[in-house]
């Protein structure tokens, strides 16, 4: 991502944190989570965070004692560059009671600021289609071998930004039509055990993907 996207894309999410659709991005995480399955413990991120969607559901999980290490789960990285998104998320966290569990960073996605083979997780809800085929390479590379990965991507024919939006949205990466094509994303990428399925959230359909570092 260049200096001047960069630029661009918080500018646009700081003006959009106000009126963002929490409801549906809360939702898209819960439906992302859900479909991975367990384990989802160890060590944590969620990238391009926006309100902090994934993290707060994946705290919301471990709160409820569904994960074995739950009380020595070390907080969940959750990154975005828009200021605006990550104040809303933090607010978001410290409302719902979670206000220790996540680690909230204000900055660039790419390169994810983990050391190399350092994560067990990392999750990425409804922002894989700004980030990129970088950021999937970056995965890999953040991941400890075995590493689990799950991401969300709008389906092609469904998907309809706009303005500013429109134009943030990477070229190098195309939208699925299936949940064949949503998987292959992850395949291409060199993860294994690689499976998806498409999801209607609400009124709009979510490829929902999962696959292990190898």
């Amino acid at each position: 991502m260049s200096d001047e996207t960069a630029v661009q894309m918080t500018r646009a999410f700081d003006e959009l944190a106000g009126a963002y659709d929490h409801e549906h991005h809360d939702a898209v995480a819960r439906a992302l989570l859900e479909f991975m399955g367990s384990p989802l413990d160890g060590r944590a991120a969620d990238v391009a965070c926006g309100g902090g969607a994934a993290a707060l559901a994946l705290a919301e999980i471990r709160a409820a004692g569904q994960l074995a290490d739950a009380s020595q789960a070390a907080p969940i990285l959750a990154v975005d560059l828009s200021p605006a998104m990550i104040a809303t998320g933090r607010a978001r966290a410290e409302q719902a009671g979670y206000a220790e569990a996540v680690d909230w960073r204000i900055g660039s996605a790419l390169p994810l600021p983990a050391d190399d083979g350092t994560l067990d997780l990392i999750v990425c809800a409804s922002s894989l289609h700004f980030l990129g085929t970088a950021a999937l390479a970056d995965w890999r590379r953040a991941l400890r071998r075995g590493g689990r990965v799950g991401f969300t991507m709008p389906t092609a024919g469904t998907f309809q930004p706009r303005g500013t939006f429109a134009q943030l949205v990477a070229a190098d990466l195309s939208l699925p039509a299936d949940a064949h094509g949503a998987s292959r994303l992850a395949i291409d990428a060199g993860f294994t055990d690689a499976r998806a399925r498409i999801a209607a959230v609400g009124s709009r359909e979510v490829a929902l993907v999962t696959g292990i570092s190898g």
